[in-house]
């Protein structure tokens, strides 16, 4: 496979130095496995020296590389802030960017890119109609500035056609490994185990849902009346009621925010406070449920092993 890695002034240094470290290593380890893929990765750039976010200069070939390429890969943008993230994304700078990004998804190419970098995608409208994934903490900001993306900000990892998005600063691991795993999942496992990487379906565990809750104040205070609440049983009704809303209304500002609909907000709060309590105290699974309003534990079981990725039994352990 051919690919091109995507270096400009300001990318974040771990992102494009992840995809070059797992790719090298799948290439290192191929010989270890049956019929072994190999991928020709080359740096390409808009100038031949670009400087990256944390200020390292890195070299790089013609773009006109990415016409013989099957993979571009675009690397995040080294910035945190999201008005500056949004500047930058859709100004004249990043202008060239853009227009690489789409010529390439016109060609048909295959795109890969991870957290920040995922805005490019969406801005140069090749994600339009696809499921797409970004950090967490950044997913109310994409979601409001790009409703034609159907913005998944639990899973680390989506391919959507010949797109392919990953979640957080260090999903650049996880987008790599998936790239590497599309090909020959016994390579990529190796590569993993090589690098001490553990497979992380999703970013759930990772998400603090107050912080997302705060980018609206309708959706800010459903979750107070939540938090307030979650050991009786939760009416939505009520909680509108109690706001001074109607329940249209909140259902649509949750999911103008958060993508989910209120009772899966409930679901998320109940399990995030569990999770908690089965971390730092001894109490029974059964008290835990109780406290979170659920009257049977499995249920409760349950909506941890989905919402996590872990038994409750892991969580225990991982504390002790």
């Amino acid at each position: 496979m051919e690919v091109a890695v995507l270096v400009y002034d300001g990318v974040f240094d771990s992102g494009l130095a992840a995809m070059l470290d797992v790719l090298d290593g799948a290439n290192g380890l191929a010989a270890e496995v049956a019929d072994p893929p190999t991928w020709n990765v080359v740096t390409v750039g808009l100038r031949p020296e670009v400087r990256t976010g944390a200020g390292l200069m890195v070299t790089a070939e013609s773009c006109s590389r990415v016409e013989s390429a099957d993979l571009l890969i675009v690397p995040a943008v080294a910035e945190r802030r999201p008005p500056q993230l949004l500047d930058f994304i859709s100004g004249i700078e990043s202008a060239p960017i853009r227009d690489l990004i789409a010529a390439t998804c016109a060609r048909g190419t295959s795109i890969a890119s991870a957290c920040t970098g995922t805005f490019l995608l969406a801005e140069a409208r090749v994600l339009d109609g696809h499921r797409a994934t970004t950090s967490w903490w950044l997913a109310p900001i994409f979601r409001n500035r790009y409703p034609s993306v159907d913005v998944d900000q639990s899973s680390m990892v989506i391919a959507s056609g010949r797109i392919t998005t990953a979640a957080a600063a260090f999903g650049h691991v996880d987008l790599a490994l998936s790239i590497v795993r599309d090909t020959s999942p016994a390579l990529a496992d190796l590569v993993a185990h090589y690098l001490v990487v553990d497979e992380r379906p999703s970013q759930s565990a990772y998400t603090i849902t107050s912080a997302l809750a705060q980018h609206d104040p309708t959706v800010a205070a459903f979750e107070r009346w939540v938090r307030e609440h979650l050991a009786d049983p939760i009416s939505i009704p009520d909680a509108s009621r109690h706001l001074g809303i109607s329940e249209r209304t909140l259902q649509r500002a949750v999911g103008s925010i958060l993508g989910i609909s209120p009772i899966r907000f409930v679901q998320n709060l109940r399990v995030e406070r569990a999770a908690h309590l089965l971390r730092t105290t001894d109490q029974s699974l059964e008290s835990i449920a109780r406290k979170v309003g659920y009257e049977h534990p499995n249920t409760l079981r349950v909506l941890i092993r989905q919402r996590t990725g872990k038994t409750t039994a892991a969580l225990r352990s991982t504390s002790r």
